[in-house]
């Protein structure tokens, strides 16, 4: 019989990615979703074979050996055998012959090699293929069946990051640009280089038909602690020999970064950045994902739900005990099934790639059911003791005497953990609030009995177990608020005022102490700047106010990016006992202004004016404007500007050319001598 002679493969690239939502890959390789048809057409030199000789491999892995492993061979017939590889001929003529191949729908995800064998031995290779997971496809574990919340979580190159406080919750941009070129290449370098498949690659190949381990695994790896993976975290203020967290706008230039430093770690990354890189790479692999902002969230170090926060006698925050609740903390929520759990714990998971707590021996979190934690089923897999403090924590503070060592409880508050947790609207700019899908209204009947649940299935439930537990001790008949007198804004001066009530029908003497710290997100307390001391006498039933200034020179070289000042009052009611009052004031920076200068369409260079007015009565100096947007621009852009005299107006002018249609967003970060990382984004129309 003549030898195979293969004159053309025709992988019917525009057919097969419009089918399979994987037209936006830039990539030269063919890239498909698992269990879903792929066309192709094999043209032939003289004696065509007929389709039922033909035989093709499939093979994935990086080695020959790993390859031997996970090669199927299947031939041409009429009715594929359900959940395996198949091939079915769909027509032929005289030199060619066409054929649909079936991959099942929880195959292994990754990058296969194929090629086909006729009935006379002769083999050719067809070349290589990129298969994803399918959330189109109803059995695949991660099949999402609102096709709005798909085009959002799997295909929306754009996202929002909700930060702040929860009294003032703010957003920025972020470009997860999965689609964006080597994107995909590299997070496919990421799974084979995590410590999962370094120690047992059989073993982690053979599960990346499953999202769970795919998801664990990539939490690992986008943060460097265990494996060199994509960030480092730094929470310290000072970042040497990298970038301040705050700056960054986007993941695509991170993965570049790793990748182009031969994947060695990015400097530096906080929450909202190894969530944004995680939801990249998840949904570059067809894994529907979202973030997701939990304000006053808790960092349980020791699975007691109780997080213990100390202060001395003025109201300073002291760093004892290993526990905090920050002020937001990002992770990440992945759709898919959980057949290891129940179907009851399917849908919603949570994973967070930020390195706080070891899982198993590596910095890793989740999948964590959304169901399990709100229904208090800590102990399901995986790390749901931990993502359930989060959210649902008693926060105890406790008072430290610094001369004698004494500690005495002010109070247990059991409502202010889990505030406001929040993930971007579908289909707009909006805030959705989901923190009743983590947990049931605080203050109900029903939230407490989950919160005992919790403790029981943890043992937490013996007297000795924690502290926290003990008798509350009685709350002082005064009771206290701060007030917020108007918009605080970088370069001002903070205005509040301390509101002290005598609930009690006798007058009460107290005395107050006040401080207020800069301070980073996490809360971590970093510079005091501003006390103040006060004897009080309240009426029966007297209200008082008590304004408070921090000027502008006090904070100006203490405050760090997140912008964060922490006012704290602890005051001691004569003949009763201590109560402490805090509030974080999140100061706004100026704004930033993008105009496009007219039309915008693909190909055609179009000019975009950044304006930016200084607010300070002095010179504002080393002004720096980046740039970024998908389809908008090829790589992030750096542009220096001059100084901007008192209340001066300027502007930087750059040109972006457009590589494909549709709606884009470009996002800018300007930053100089007295301003931090200011940012917005302009969503841009895109004409074919």
């Amino acid at each position: 019989m003549t030898a195979l002679s293969l004159a053309n493969i025709d992988w019917k690239w525009k057919q097969n990615t419009l089918a399979h939502h994987t037209n936006r890959y830039n990539t030269k390789e063919l890239v498909v979703r698992r269990g879903q048809p792929i066309d192709l057409t094999l043209t032939f030199r003289g004696t065509k074979p007929s389709g039922s000789s033909l035989t093709f491999t499939a093979e994935t892995g990086a080695t020959a050996a790993l390859q031997a492993k996970t090669r199927v061979s299947f031939t041409v017939s009429a009715t594929p055998q359900s959940g395996s590889w198949g091939a079915v001929q769909t027509s032929a003529d005289a030199s060619s012959v066409s054929v649909s191949i079936l991959s099942p729908p929880k195959a292994i995800i990754g990058r296969y090699k194929f090629s086909v064998t006729t009935g006379s031995g002769s083999s050719t290779s067809l070349g290589t293929l990129v298969l994803l997971f399918n959330p189109w496809l109803s059995g695949d574990d991660v099949f999402m069946q609102n096709n709005a919340e798909r085009e959002e979580y799997v295909l929306s190159e754009f996202g929002l990051v909700f930060v702040g406080s929860a009294n003032r919750i703010s957003h920025s941009g972020w470009n997860f640009g999965q689609f964006q070129e080597d994107i995909l290449n590299i997070c496919l370098v990421l799974l084979d280089r995590s410590r999962s498949y370094l120690q047992d690659s059989h073993r982690d190949l053979a599960h990346r038909n499953d999202p769970k381990h795919v998801g664990r695994v990539l939490s690992a790896m986008v943060n460097s602690n265990d494996d060199n993976g994509v960030l480092q975290g730094n929470w310290s203020g000072n970042y040497p020999g990298g970038q301040n967290p705050s700056s960054w706008t986007g993941s695509v230039d991170i993965l570049r970064k790793w990748k182009a430093a031969g994947f060695r770690p990015v400097k530096y990354g906080q929450c909202w950045v190894f969530a944004g890189v995680l939801t990249t790479v998840l949904r570059c692999l067809g894994m529907p994902a979202r973030m997701i902002t939990n304000f006053n969230s808790a960092h349980d170090t020791d699975r007691t739900l109780t997080v213990d926060e100390y202060y001395d006698a003025s109201g300073n925050p002291l760093s004892m005990g290993a526990d905090s609740v920050w002020n937001f903390h990002v992770w990440n929520e992945s759709w898919f099934v959980r057949p290891d759990l129940g179907a009851m714990y399917s849908g919603w998971q949570i994973l967070d790639a930020t390195p706080q707590e070891r899982s198993t021996g590596l910095f890793q979190c989740g999948p964590a059911s959304l169901t399990a934690i709100k229904e208090g089923d800590v102990d399901l897999k995986y790390d749901c003791p931990f993502v359930f403090a989060e959210v649902n924590a008693d926060r105890v503070t406790w008072t430290y005497n610094t001369a004698t060592g004494e500690t005495k409880r002010v109070y247990t508050e059991t409502k202010s953990v889990g505030r406001h947790t929040s993930t971007k609207t579908v289909g707009s700019y909006a805030r959705l609030d989901v923190t009743n899908n983590y947990k049931y209204e605080e203050g109900t009947a029903k939230e407490r009995e989950v919160f005992q649940k919790a403790c029981t299935k943890l043992n937490l439930n013996t007297m000795s177990s924690t502290s926290a537990r003990l008798a509350a001790p009685p709350e002082p008949s005064v009771s206290g608020k701060f007030k917020v007198e108007s918009t605080p804004e970088v370069g001002k001066d903070v205005h509040l005022a301390l509101m002290l009530t005598n609930q009690a029908s006798e007058p009460k003497k107290l005395e107050a102490h006040m401080t207020a710290w800069t301070i980073v997100y996490t809360g971590k307390p970093i510079h005091e700047v501003w006390k103040n001391a006060q004897s009080v006498t309240l009426g029966p039933k007297e209200e008082k106010t008590f304004p408070i200034k921090i000027s502008y020179e006090e904070y100006q070289k203490h405050l760090t990016t997140d912008n964060m000042i922490r006012t704290t009052a602890l005051y001691q009611v004569e003949k009763e006992g201590e109560a402490l009052v805090e509030r974080v004031v999140t100061l706004d920076n100026p704004s930033l202004h993008i105009k496009v200068l007219g039309p915008v369409k693909v190909s055609e260079e179009v000019e975009v004016e950044v304006t930016f007015t200084n607010p300070l009565d002095q010179e504002v100096k080393d002004c720096v404007l980046l740039a970024e947007g998908s389809d908008l621009l090829e790589e992030k852009l750096k542009l220096n500007a001059p100084p901007l005299l008192a209340k001066q107006r300027g502007t930087v002018r750059f040109s972006v050319t457009p590589s494909k249609g549709g709606t884009k967003q470009l996002l800018v970060n300007f930053s100089c001598d007295k301003f931090q990382d200011i940012k917005t984004f302009e969503t841009v129309e895109v004409a074919e």
